[in-house]
């Protein structure tokens, strides 16, 4: 079967990729023929999305059903002052046709829960969490661990950032998030955003990484963040890593797990 060929504004657009030698032209079509998940349109979202899009990355799935206020533009990039009001998914899909009209925004204006996971997650390529509460992220592992999708895992705090990449392959020394974290904390125990804060550029430093990662995963390229749990200080402005190991007693990765569906935490609202 022949490659499809690029037209003169794809050759134009992503000339910078094509002559690396690690992506190329078959590096570019890869990238152009995947699709992935986005799991918020807020601080690492934002970032994410419009990086992925710049990128070339064919269709992007963006879940989302909060809605732009003007609280959110201190981080919130891809978002701007007259799309106040809107759903995020609608702002997002309006960046993202002004900065690459090619590429499809899959826009998903709910809440993920239990009940549409996996129709959400059977088309995609990858997932990339951005959520902002700890439910989702348990939702978001719980899922791409049963229907085998590799998960780019990202979060922050005040001034420091998180991510790691999990492989979801089936392989014998995988670990998944629940290897860090068997459940959610106790509800109350870690501030919100809200009650915490966030300092504007930290959700920029870890969501152009997650965006680096799924790039670099949809690629085949490079080493990733399996296995290694990258840690960011901006005050310090200091990256440290810990390594990751699989959890024997994990209870879904584990030996013996005990969690064998999908199960859903109660949410809490938090804005990233």
């Amino acid at each position: 079967m022949t490659a499809k060929k690029f037209t003169d504004d794809e050759l134009q657009r992503y000339a910078r990729h094509i002559i690396l030698p690690q992506v190329g032209g078959v590096g570019q079509r890869k990238l152009l023929d995947s699709r992935v998940m986005v799991i918020g349109a807020g601080g690492l979202g934002s970032p994410v999305i419009l990086y992925l899009a710049a990128a070339g990355v064919g269709a992007i799935d963006v879940v989302d059903a909060d809605r732009v206020d003007l609280s959110n533009l201190q981080r919130q990039i891809i978002h701007t002052t007259d799309r106040i009001g809107e759903s995020k998914v609608a702002s997002a899909e309006e960046a993202v046709r002004q900065l690459n009209p090619d590429i499809q925004l899959h826009a998903h204006n709910e809440w993920l829960s239990a009940e549409n996971v996996e129709r959400l997650f059977a088309p995609v390529d990858l997932v990339v969490d951005g959520s902002d509460n700890f439910p989702t992220r348990f939702l978001v592992n719980d899922a791409c661990y049963f229907f085998r999708k590799p998960l780019i895992s990202g979060a922050m705090f005040r001034f420091e950032g998180q991510l790691s990449v999990f492989p979801n392959d089936g392989a014998e020394d995988s670990p998944c998030y629940r290897c860090l974290f068997p459940e959610p904390p106790p509800e109350g125990l870690i501030p919100s955003c809200q009650e915490a804060g966030i300092f504007g550029s930290i959700p920029g430093v870890i969501g152009s990484l997650q965006a680096t990662e799924a790039i670099k995963l949809l690629l085949g390229k490079g080493d990733t963040l399996v296995r290694r749990l990258l840690l960011f200080d901006g005050l310090a402005m200091k990256f440290r890593e810990v390594k990751i190991k699989r959890d024997k007693s994990c209870p879904l990765n584990g030996d013996e797990p005990t969690i064998t569906e999908i199960i859903e935490y109660q949410q809490r609202a938090c804005e990233s």
